[in-house]
């Protein structure tokens, strides 16, 4: 349990905590009309519905954590991961989105595409290959099957 803890306290915590308030400290807050607000409360529960569903997935299917220094044993291809084969990022992006509108925050978009552009580079080129050194051809046929960030607009 506490490599789990630690995980997230080191990677989503200072994602969607730590830099966004470095970031309203020192640019501070636009001024968001109530609707954004009101959106930006529905978008960060889902966004950290989805990520804590990912996190549990990875502790009872992977049989490990988030953390790249300690991997999941087994390749998590279900639920979300049916759809994208990146849920968990995008969990992460719903809730710096939300804080986004929430605060209404032009900083907090920038770094919001940051990581997104972050993600997205070090995915393809450390992550993904990693994943297919250790799973073999089972990712090579997930990875073939299901997109890497948005889902497939069919049944």
């Amino acid at each position: 349990m506490l490599r789990h803890l630690l995980a997230v306290l080191l990677l989503p915590f200072v994602v969607t905590v730590l830099v966004p308030a470095l970031l309203l400290s020192q640019f501070g807050a636009g001024q968001p009309a109530l609707w954004q607000q009101a959106a930006g409360v529905l978008v960060f529960a889902a966004g950290f519905g989805l990520f804590a569903w990912c996190v549990a997935l990875f502790v009872r299917v992977g049989r490990g954590t988030l953390a790249p220094w300690d991997p999941t044993t087994a390749l998590v291809a279900v639920r979300p991961y049916r759809y994208v084969r990146n849920p968990m990022i995008s969990g992460v992006a719903g809730i710096l989105l939300a804080e986004t509108l929430y605060f209404g925050s032009a900083a907090l978009l920038v770094w919001l595409v940051a990581f997104v552009t972050i993600n997205h580079v070090y995915f393809v080129l450390s992550e993904e290959p990693g994943l297919e050194q250790r799973f073999g051809q089972s990712y090579r046929e997930y990875k073939a099957a299901v997109p890497r960030w948005l889902p497939r607009l069919r049944r």
